[in-house]
């Protein structure tokens, strides 16, 4: 039975939250509101882009009539960034090659929707990586409910698995799916590493390998 290692992917793979501000402030202020700064973003991400800019229209008092035109401006200026702005965290691209070549299959449950998602990974040379992504458009739920890890986790054969997120919301979804977690420090949590239900922690990605061997063995 295969093994597998499903990552979330902004504040887990990659720090995007600089690529996100800059989308979002370009419509923002095009439209003469005033822009946000930068942990005031990561303080709106997490739950997906659509929670994002309701967060983002109620600091700024903006009407709920605005919020389609919002939403797709800020999806089209992100889809259409070259990446720059979007750096993966030390180690992360060793670590992808090393687990790929030791036979491990690769996944990604992010709430960033599917083709932002696939963006993000072809900038990054990365979209031959993983055998399946599943993002917050993907299917008519996203995390924390469990079925956005469960429909990754059913694609890549059911077998011995383990999630790899940042977050209050991922470590919310692997508990409700039942898979194994291990906590990335380094992301965009709100709360405290002892009030995050999780099986391991790291902060640097030369940990993972050894979080990866135990978190899988036997399977």
């Amino acid at each position: 039975m295969a093994k597998a290692v499903i990552f979330d992917l902004d504040g887990t793979l990659v720090d995007s939250a600089p690529e996100i501000q800059d989308s979002v402030n370009r419509v923002w202020m095009a439209r003469g509101y005033a822009p946000f700064d930068l942990p005031t973003v990561i303080s709106f991400v997490g739950k997906g882009l659509p929670n994002l800019i309701r967060l983002a229209m109620a600091s700024r008092g903006v009407d709920d009539a605005e919020y389609q035109s919002l939403h797709d401006e800020v999806l089209a200026i992100y889809n259409a960034a070259d990446g720059s702005l979007t750096r993966p965290y030390q180690g992360v691209a060793e670590t992808l090659i090393s687990l790929q070549t030791h036979g491990i299959r690769l996944g990604i449950c992010t709430n960033k929707p599917e083709n932002a998602a696939r963006h993000v990974l072809q900038l990054l040379g990365w979209d031959q990586v993983f055998d399946v992504v599943i993002g917050g458009d993907t299917l008519a739920w996203r995390k924390p409910d469990p079925r956005p890890l469960e429909a990754v986790w059913n694609a890549m054969g059911r077998g011995s698995a383990l999630y790899v997120g940042d977050s209050e919301i991922d470590a919310e979804t692997a508990a409700a799916a039942g898979v194994k977690f291990a906590l990335f420090t380094e992301g965009y949590r709100k709360k405290p590493v002892d009030e995050l239900p999780h099986d391991y922690v790291f902060s640097n990605y030369d940990a993972l390998a050894a979080i990866v061997d135990d978190a899988l063995r036997g399977a």
